[in-house]
């Protein structure tokens, strides 16, 4: 199926018990009253498909319930949210790569059942990104790096579908020029990008930021940790500050489906690009099949 693809997970009674039903993307499926649609108040993961394949599956099952938690909504059925996944991933066989959503909702409001579905569709054609890389802004998120102990109210860390900072963040880094943006904390901690994990290659060293400067946990870049000795370099999660970025040989945004671009310049001052680790990288998370 070329166009998008969506399968329902539909929860029908108080003990969240769920069945599958099959519907159309390209009709009204979501009810005006849904808090998903009226507040943003639910959680999402997107997963790559390679073939037909979902990648990284478990991971992001293990974060759609982590994130469930923060938001004390429901915890999902996991059994019927991976066959629901593997279902719509199925239908994209015939394509090189595409992507699945998952989401979660509150539901309408005012009654007591949430909201779920699962839809696919197929991947833009990230090789420019991937080849080429991204210029980023830095821009301060506002919080310190202690926001998910001091405010966990913020829910700083957790995958919300409240994306509106994030793409006002996008924005404002395309009026100063740049494609990206990685957030800084307000006492000087590199976090992340609004869908992207920040990772970094000074010599044979590779880190990222630690989960808790309130900053999602990577699928991708855990993917990649777990497969660094391959390419000869030691895998390390540490605090990481805005010289840090500068002074790397290298670095990158990676994530689930445009999976790892390079940074070309930082603030407009221009980042060397490792080009052959950047091919080898991105052949390692599309070969992955699981």
């Amino acid at each position: 199926m070329t166009s998008a693809h969506l399968l329902l997970v539909v929860h029908t009674g108080a003990d969240a018990a769920a069945h599958l039903v099959e519907a159309d993307a390209e009709h009204p499926q979501l009810a005006v009253m849904d808090v998903a649609a009226t507040r943003g108040d639910g959680i999402f993961e997107t997963l790559s498909v390679v073939q037909g394949h979902s990648q990284a599956l478990e991971a992001h099952l293990t974060r759609f319930e982590r994130s469930a938690r923060m938001l004390d909504l429901p915890a999902p059925d996991r059994g019927i949210w991976r066959d629901a996944i593997i279902a719509v991933a199925e239908r994209f066989a015939d394509h090189d790569e595409a992507w699945v959503k998952t989401v979660l909702s509150r539901g309408v409001e005012g009654q007591p059942l949430p909201t779920g579905w699962v839809y696919g569709t197929v991947s833009p054609d990230f090789r420019r990104e991937r080849t080429e890389g991204l210029s980023v802004a830095l821009l301060d998120r506002g919080y310190r790096s202690d926001v998910a102990q001091s405010s966990p109210w913020l829910l700083a860390g957790a995958k919300t579908l409240s994306y509106a900072v994030n793409r006002a963040a996008v924005r404002e880094a395309q009026r100063r020029g740049a494609d990206d943006v990685i957030f800084v904390s307000t006492d000087g901690q590199l976090l992340e990008g609004p869908t992207s994990t920040v990772v970094l290659k000074r010599g044979k060293r590779w880190s990222t930021p630690p989960d808790d400067v309130g900053i999602l946990p990577g699928t991708t870049q855990a993917d990649l940790f777990a497969a660094a000795s391959q390419w000869g370099l030691e895998a390390v999660v540490e605090p990481l500050t805005p010289d840090d970025l500068r002074a790397a040989d290298a670095a990158w945004l990676v994530s689930s489906v445009r999976h790892a671009a390079p940074v070309r310049a930082v603030d407009g001052v221009p980042m060397a690009v490792d080009a052959a680790l950047s091919a080898a990288m991105n052949g390692f998370l599309h070969a992955r099949r699981t």
